[in-house]
């Protein structure tokens, strides 16, 4: 019979899955809600901005910086992980922090963990925007990501390049390879392609997700499930010519 498990053996057992849960819900995390694209309000302008070391428009320091990879604002370890010793006493301001990162302009905190892995899994390392090619440093927004062509956008075109991009290059949804009409769109090259045409020679596909696109590898969307601006402009031609008439 197997030996039976301790008390000490089941609580390690347990924190370890929940250690594992915790990791994989940062993965899944969006971009929005990520400390190092947090909302912050300058403490000598008052402007609303990304998080980030100094203000963007009058270059003052902040107060109390909250870390970009895991957040917080107060470090309550009197040991551990830190790599500048406090025992005793609880850090903020400028006694928590323990550099700047060079993609997201946020401070990180001096946890050796922080320090060490930030810099390599930081969300926006290549964060420039599709509309304006601009950079972390070349705005003072938030950073977010296309639903629907997964690229980077600034806040000030947001909202413009998601109206534009839910349009396809052609008006009869046709496969570019053939004349079948494309049960597979994809957004960011605004392409269709059929069931033939999307597979492609000597690579295996798991039939549980979404075929990629062959041109981009970008993951495809079922055309019958999209709502394009093209079908409805296309459905609403009829009721606009016999309003004008």
């Amino acid at each position: 019979m197997p030996k039976k498990k301790t008390g000490q053996r089941k609580k390690h057992e347990k924190q370890k899955l929940h250690q594992k849960k915790i990791q994989s819900s940062k993965e899944k995390q969006d971009l929005v809600e990520r400390p190092c694209n947090f909302n912050m309000d300058c403490d000598k302008c008052g402007r609303k901005q990304k998080n980030r070391a100094f203000c963007y428009f009058c270059q003052a320091l902040q107060r109390l910086p909250v870390c970009a990879q895991c957040g917080k604002a107060k470090c309550m370890m009197k040991s551990g992980d830190c790599v500048v010793k406090h025992p005793g006493s609880f850090t903020t301001g400028l006694g928590m922090v323990g550099a700047i990162c060079d993609f997201c302009e946020a401070w990180v905190c001096h946890g050796r963990v922080c320090l060490t892995s930030h810099a390599c899994s930081c969300p926006l390392r290549d964060a420039d925007c599709i509309e304006c090619q601009r950079g972390v440093w070349d705005h003072g927004g938030r950073i977010f990501v296309c639903p629907y062509c997964s690229n980077f956008l600034c806040e000030d075109d947001q909202f413009e390049h998601q109206a534009s991009c839910q349009t396809l290059q052609t008006e009869t949804y046709k496969c570019v390879s053939c004349n079948k009409l494309g049960q597979h769109s994809c957004l960011r090259c605004k392409l269709c392609w059929c069931d033939d045409h999307i597979k492609r020679k000597g690579f295996k596909y798991d039939e549980k997700q979404a075929f990629p696109c062959p041109k981009c590898s970008h993951t495809t969307s079922a055309t019958k499930d999209l709502s394009m601006s093209e079908w409805v402009s296309l459905a609403m031609r009829p009721a606009l010519s016999l309003k004008q008439k």
